[in-house]
């Protein structure tokens, strides 16, 4: 696997240079003390009302989310039971601009994403669409995500069938009537999108970097809220995309 490019160089093609100086300033010990308490907010939406059909036959299903920076969802995602694998990369827009310096212009119909391998007999796509609105992101977030800012940390669906297709919008309506949220759902649905895996230094980066300031401040306490909040299907041991790719 790629090293990592250095922190700074990350953060500011992100325009997070700002953020980055500010989070440098805090204690790891303060830093936790946030996460403790934003993961403690954190609480399950309603399950949909419409999932896909159980099929006995099927071991194997991908689904594809974005909803901010890709390190934080892909986490969550790889924490899950019945998850097979988890990619961070790119989806919206053309294979020659899926890559991070040109998405994180915001001009490229890209967004972070995460495809997610998984087995629908332990995990039904509509309990991972549960985990996305609860705990992966916050939906009612218009083209931002915490401190990222710009199309490519859109909350957007991209089903890879016309069954997921169906339970994303009814979902997304059933919450939408239920009022759940404070304030009305932003999270889009896009068809017909192809999903490119991001470079190798973006795989597994919650878990490679634990400590980072970021990291401990936005995407640890979702980890912590899925394991709270959905306590029957948080794994404590992540599937990572090393492990993945080394057994194939």
């Amino acid at each position: 696997m790629a090293k990592a490019p250095a922190f700074s160089r990350i953060f500011s093609s992100r325009g997070r240079s700002i953020a980055v100086a500010a989070l440098a300033a805090v204690s790891v010990f303060a830093a936790y003390h946030v996460s403790n308490l934003s993961a403690e907010d954190a609480r399950a939406v309603p399950p949909p009302l419409v999932d896909e059909p159980v099929n006995a036959a099927a071991s194997s299903e991908t689904a594809v989310f974005a909803g901010g920076c890709f390190w934080g969802v892909q986490g969550v995602f790889q924490h899950v039971a019945g998850v097979r694998n988890a990619v961070s990369g790119y989806a919206g827009g053309n294979a020659d601009t899926a890559k991070y310096e040109k998405v994180g212009l915001g001009d490229t119909g890209h967004a972070e994403s995460v495809s997610v391998t998984f087995d629908p007999r332990e995990i039904s796509y509509g309990k991972l669409l549960q985990i996305y609105f609860s705990v992966a992101h916050d939906p009612t977030e218009l083209n931002r995500q915490g401190p990222d800012h710009g199309t490519q940390y859109r909350s957007t669906i991209f089903p890879t069938s016309a069954e997921q297709e169906k339970v994303a919008r009814a979902y997304i309506a059933q919450l939408g009537a239920a009022k759940v949220f404070p304030d009305t759902i932003k999270t889009t649905v896009e068809t017909g999108k192809v999903f490119y895996p991001a470079e190798a230094y973006h795989q597994d980066f919650l878990t490679r970097n634990p400590r980072y300031a970021y990291i401990v401040i936005n995407d640890l306490p979702k980890i912590a809220a899925l394991k709270r909040v959905f306590a029957q299907s948080y794994r404590a041991d992540p599937v990572l995309v090393a492990q993945s790719s080394q057994s194939h």
